[in-house]
C-alpha cells in the first residue's frame, strides 16, 4: 500500500540509513535500469519506478511534496525511487532529471485485479466435484448403481448434488445424493445403491452451485468370482441356531471325527460364567425402597436368601440388623413415641456396615432420605432365567484346524460373537470350520489350503452374553461383568449392565481418547474399567500372541453388510484415525476385499456395497477399542471385519429392509452358507501368500 512520504519523516530514514551512492568499491556489480516509456491516459495515475541522478535529487523530489511510496535504494551511480505520478507529474519529473524505468502498476490494473478476485470468487462458488466411487452390479434380476461424490465446497450444508446416468440400452435416468457427515466433518455426498434398468455405462455428478464431475464409467463391483466348487463338495452344516452350549458340543464332536486334523485350545482366561449377584427391593421403588444385593453370586447360596425390616414395637430402640439362617432382619429405631425414625439411609448403611462380606446395600433411585417403611420379607434372586445353562466360569475354547499345527505353517484366525446378541455368527465360523474338516479327504484344493494353512477359529469369544442374550434379554450386546457402582446397580438396569467387549482393546482405545467408546457402565459400548479389563477381549489377544504364525484374522460380526479393516478409530478433534495403512497394504486389503466380496457374492448373489468397504472409521463410525485395530498396529496381522446380514432389495416396495441380529432361521442359515464362503477365500488368500513366502 502507498503513501506519502514528507519530508521531515523521509529524512530521518536518510539519516538513520546514510542513503547515499555507494563507493565503487562496494557497488554492486549489476547496470543501471534502462528507461520505459509510461504512457498515461487522461486523469490516469501510476506507480513508476525513477533512477534519479543522486542523492539531491531525492532530497529536492521529496521535498517538492512528491508521493514516494516506498523506502528509495541506490544502485551504481544512481538512487532509485517508487513514484505515484499522474501525466503532468511524470512530465515535471522527466524535467528535473527523473528518469522512468519501471511501471510497477497503473490505476486500471487495480479495477481489473478487483473484477479477477471477483471471477475468482464465482469460480470457487462454483464448486468442483470429485466421483470417488461409481459401481455397478446385477443380483437376483435386479442391476444397482452405487455412487459416492465429494465436493470442493465442505462448509456449505446446503449444497445439493444429483447424478445423472446413462444406461447400455440407452435408458437415462439421476437420483439426488445425501450429505455425509461424521465427527462434525464433511465426508462425501452418497446415496444408497439405485436400481437401474441395465448395465450403467456414464455418470455425471452436478452440484446447485454449478460445480460439474467428468464423465465417468462405472466400474462392476467387485470383480473377483472364486474357483467353483467341485462336484460332491459337502457344506450346509448348521441347522439351528447355537447357544454357547451347543457349541461346547459342536467342538466336542469335530476333535473326536477329525482327530488328524483338529487340537481344541482352552483359551486361558476364563470368564465369569452365566452367573449374576442376587438382588430385591426392600420395600416398594414406586413408594420407598432399599436395594439389597448380596456380594457373592446368586448361585452360590444366595438366591433365596430373605430380607425384612421389623417395627420394633417399643420406644427408643436403636436400628439393628441380624443375620441368621439365612434370613436378613433390620430392626428399625424408634423415637421415644415408638415412631419408627429410621430412613432409607439409615437402613442401607447398617446392612451394609454390618455385613460387608454378604451384601450391598443402597438407598433406591429416588427414595434417599425417605422413611423406611415395614417391607418384606422379599427373596434375593440373581435373575437370571436360563435353566440349562452352567452356573460356573466359562473356558472359552478355539479349534485349531490344519494337517501341519506346530508353527510352520502360516495362521489364519476366524472368531466370533464378541457382541452377545449377534447369533448368526457362530454359524458363519462354525460351518467354515467344518466345511474344512469335511472336506480334506474328498476335496483336493481343500487339502491343498489345510495342508498349508494353520486355521484357528473361536465360535464364541463371549458366552456368558450369548447365554444372557438367548435366556434372558435378546438384545444384550455385552458380557455379564458388572462394574457399575451405586445406584447404577439398580436392578431395573439389568439389561444395560456389562462391557463392550469390542471396545476393551489396548489400541485407539477410550482411555487413550478414541471416539467410540464409554465411560458410563451403562452404555452400549461400556469401555470396561481399563483396557483389556476383560477375559474375553485377553483371549483373543492372548491367543493371537501365543500363535505368532496368524497373520490373518477375521472378526464376524453382525449386522449390516460390512467389509471392513483398520483404522477403526479417530480421535474427535480434527478426526485424526489411527495411522493409515501404507499405499501397498491399502491396496492388499482392497483387492483382498474384492475377492472375499465375490465369494458371498456366489451363495446367493448378496454383494456387499462398495460404500460398505473399507476402513472402519471410514465406512461405519470409530470403534474406539476394537480387536482388529489391536491385532493389527499390535501384531502385525492383516485383520478385516464382517458384518454378516446384508440388507435385502424389496422389489415390491423398491426399498432395501434390513435383517436384524436375529433374523429368521432361513436367513441367518444364509448367512452362514455365503459368509462361510467368503472365510475360505481368506484362507485361499493366506496359501497364495504362505506360497510367495
Amino acid at each position: 500500500m502507498s503513501s506519502r512520504i514528507r519530508w521531515a519523516a523521509l529524512a530521518a530514514v536518510l539519516a538513520a540509513t546514510n542513503l547515499v551512492a555507494l563507493p565503487a568499491a562496494h557497488a554492486a556489480p549489476v547496470a543501471s535500469p534502462a528507461a520505459v516509456p509510461v504512457p498515461l491516459g487522461a486523469g490516469e495515475r501510476a506507480l513508476v519506478r525513477f533512477r534519479l541522478p543522486d542523492e539531491a535529487a531525492l532530497r529536492k523530489l521529496i521535498a517538492s511534496g512528491a508521493d514516494v511510496a516506498a523506502r528509495p535504494r541506490t544502485v551504481p551511480g544512481a538512487v532509485l525511487a517508487d513514484v505515484v505520478v499522474d501525466g503532468a507529474e511524470l512530465t515535471a519529473l522527466g524535467g528535473a532529471g527523473a528518469v522512468p524505468v519501471q511501471v510497477i502498476q497503473r490505476g486500471s490494473d487495480a479495477r481489473r485485479a478487483a473484477a479477477q478476485g471477483r471471477s475468482s470468487a464465482a469460480e470457487q462458488a462454483a464448486d468442483t466435484l470429485q466421483v470417488q466411487q461409481a459401481y455397478w452390479w446385477a443380483t437376483g434380476g435386479q442391476t444397482f448403481l452405487q455412487t459416492q461424490v465429494a465436493t470442493t465446497a465442505t462448509n456449505d450444508p446446503d449444497v445439493e448434488i444429483t447424478v445423472t446416468w446413462k444406461a447400455a440400452d440407452g435408458s437415462t435416468g439421476s437420483y439426488p445424493l445425501l450429505r455425509f457427515e461424521d465427527s462434525g466433518e464433511y465426508q462425501y455426498h452418497y446415496a444408497l445403491p439405485q436400481p437401474v434398468p441395465a448395465k450403467p455405462v456414464q455418470i455425471i455428478a452436478r452440484s446447485s452451485l454449478g460445480g460439474t464431475s467428468r464423465a465417468v464409467t462405472p466400474a462392476s463391483w467387485p470383480g473377483a468370482t472364486p474357483p467353483p466348487l467341485p462336484s460332491g463338495y459337502q457344506k450346509d452344516f448348521v441347522d439351528a441356531y447355537l447357544t454357547p452350549t451347543d457349541i461346547s458340543a459342536r467342538i466336542k464332536r469335530l476333535a473326536r471325527q477329525y482327530r488328524g486334523l483338529v487340537d481344541v485350545l482352552d483359551l486361558p482366561h476364563r470368564t465369569q460364567g452365566y452367573r449374576r449377584t442376587a438382588v430385591a427391593y426392600l420395600g416398594d421403588p414406586a413408594a420407598a425402597a432399599v436395594v439389597v444385593e448380596s456380594v457373592r453370586f446368586g448361585d452360590q447360596g444366595m438366591n433365596g436368601v430373605q430380607v425384612r425390616t421389623v417395627d420394633p414395637g417399643a420406644p427408643d430402640q436403636p436400628l439393628s440388623a441380624a443375620y441368621r439362617d439365612r434370613v436378613l432382619t433390620v430392626r428399625l429405631g424408634t423415637d421415644a413415641g415408638g415412631k419408627v425414625t429410621s430412613t432409607t439411609g439409615d437402613v442401607a448403611a447398617i446392612i451394609a456396615d454390618r455385613f460387608p462380606q454378604r451384601f450391598r446395600a443402597f438407598a433406591e433411585d429416588g427414595s434417599a432420605g425417605l422413611p423406611m417403611p415395614v417391607a418384606g420379607p422379599v427373596r434375593l434372586d440373581d435373575g437370571l432365567k436360563g435353566t440349562e445353562v452352567p452356573r460356573k466360569p466359562w473356558t472359552v475354547q478355539a479349534l485349531r484346524i490344519g494337517k501341519v499345527r506346530d508353527g510352520s505353517r502360516i495362521g489364519v484366525l476366524a472368531y466370533s460373537q464378541e457382541h452377545a446378541r449377534e447369533w448368526a455368527t457362530p454359524m458363519v465360523t462354525l460351518e467354515f470350520a467344518e466345511r474344512l474338516l469335511a472336506n480334506y479327504a474328498t476335496d483336493a484344493a481343500t487339502r491343498e489350503l489345510l495342508d498349508s494353512v494353520d486355521v484357528f477359529v473361536v465360535p464364541t469369544v463371549n458366552p456368558d452374553g450369548a447365554n444372557y442374550s438367548f435366556n434372558d434379554f435378546n438384545f444384550q450386546r455385552k458380557n455379564l461383568v458388572n462394574h457399575c457402582t451405586g445406584t447404577s446397580r439398580d436392578p431395573r438396569y439389568r439389561d444395560s449392565w456389562g462391557v463392550d467387549v469390542n471396545r476393551n482393546y489396548a489400541v485407539g482405545s477410550y482411555f487413550d481418547g478414541y471416539v467410540g467408546g464409554s465411560a458410563n457402565c451403562l452404555s452400549g459400548v461400556y469401555s470396561g474399567t481399563g483396557e483389556l479389563s476383560e477375559a474375553e477381549s485377553g483371549n483373543v489377544v492372548d491367543l493371537a500372541k501365543a500363535h505368532p504364525n496368524i497373520a490373518f484374522a477375521m472378526n464376524v460380526h453382525s449386522y449390516g453388510g460390512y467389509f471392513m479393516w483398520p483404522p477403526g478409530a479417530y480421535k474427535a478433534d480434527g478426526r485424526v484415525t489411527l495411522p493409515r495403512p501404507s499405499i501397498d497394504e491399502a491396496a492388499f486389503f482392497q483387492d483382498s476385499a474384492r475377492r472375499i466380496v465375490g465369494a458371498i457374492a456366489t451363495e446367493r448373489g448378496t454383494v456387499t456395497w462398495p460404500s460398505y468397504t473399507g476402513p472402519v472409521a471410514d465406512v461405519l463410525y470409530s470403534a474406539a477399542g476394537n480387536s482388529a485395530d489391536q491385532l493389527y498396529y499390535e501384531l502385525g496381522i492383516n485383520a478385516w471385519d464382517f458384518e454378516v446380514g446384508n440388507d435385502r432389495w424389496n422389489a415390491a416396495t423398491q426399498q432395501w429392509e434390513g435383517v436384524g441380529f436375529q433374523p429368521p432361521f432361513d436367513e441367518a442359515h444364509a448367512e452362514a452358507q455365503e459368509y462361510a464362503g467368503g472365510l475360505l477365500e481368506l484362507v485361499r488368500i493366506a496359501h497364495e501368500r504362505q506360497a510367495r513366502e
